[in-house]
């Protein structure tokens, strides 16, 4: 059976469930959601968190501070790996980490080493866990939190569904955190007509996405016909519950 090609796109605020440390628990619910996703899906997951994750150990160990998000990325990475490998291989998901950057999908050569890297992979029923290469690349931890990267990496492997997990239910006419009446827009299919919605928030310390990458992202999915989808991560069972109709969430449909 030709299985379905899923990009799962976790953000720093659903790996926290909304704290200042990694969830356990939300990985847990990603790997459970998995187990049940595989019999229809290749599964790549695109992850931040490698910041958030340092800053936590750095906080526990009374390490000293790097003031570089490049160095935290670079302490936080394996450490965010080790949790993963931990919790899915209580699951028997076996995973396989691939670091990237903006500079391969604009290489031929790069390129097709990533599909075939990635397709044997997934002969062989890994989950590729995939993070910009912070310590040659800076453009995801400055502004994007692999929202972008992701785009890219599904328009590469011409994935059936790019699924962001964020903070948010989806995009909304305005911002939820500002009125109370604001309304989810629940289908897009022009990037144009959603530009003036954004209304970012600023006081998230881990991340560095927002709702202006997400509509980059869009912008780049558009380009192959991508489905890309906003949902809430911080909900438990989003994924199943998404593809399900089970919970509401921005589709963009091109």
């Amino acid at each position: 059976m030709n299985k379905k090609t899923l990009i799962l796109k976790i953000g720093s605020s659903t790996l926290t469930a909304g704290s200042n440390r990694i969830s356990r628990g939300k990985i847990e619910d990603i790997a459970r959601q998995i187990v049940h996703l595989q019999k229809d899906y290749r599964i790549a997951i695109v992850s931040s968190g490698a910041i958030a994750t340092a800053k936590h150990f750095i906080e526990v160990n009374n390490w000293q501070l790097s003031s570089s998000r490049q160095a935290l990325s670079a302490i936080g990475q394996p450490i965010l790996m080790q949790i993963y490998n931990e919790i899915f291989r209580d699951f028997a998901i076996p995973i396989a980490q691939c670091l990237l950057t903006y500079r391969d999908f604009d290489n031929t050569d790069a390129q097709a080493n990533i599909k075939n890297t990635l397709s044997d992979l997934f002969q062989n029923n890994f989950i590729p866990i995939i993070n910009e290469n912070d310590t040659i690349a800076i453009d995801e931890i400055v502004f994007g939190d692999n929202d972008k990267l992701s785009a890219y990496v599904a328009n590469l492997l011409k994935a059936d569904l790019l699924m962001l997990a964020s903070d948010i239910d989806g995009l909304f006419d305005k911002n939820p955190q500002k009125h109370g009446d604001a309304q989810l827009i629940h289908e897009i299919n022009n990037i144009a007509d959603c530009q003036h919605y954004i209304d970012e928030n600023t006081d998230n310390n881990l991340g560095t996405g927002g709702m202006t990458s997400k509509i980059q992202a869009a912008e780049i999915c558009s380009h192959r016909e991508t489905q890309m989808w906003i949902v809430n991560g911080g909900k438990k069972n989003f994924i199943l519950d998404s593809i399900n109709n089970k919970t509401q969430h921005t589709r963009f449909i091109f």
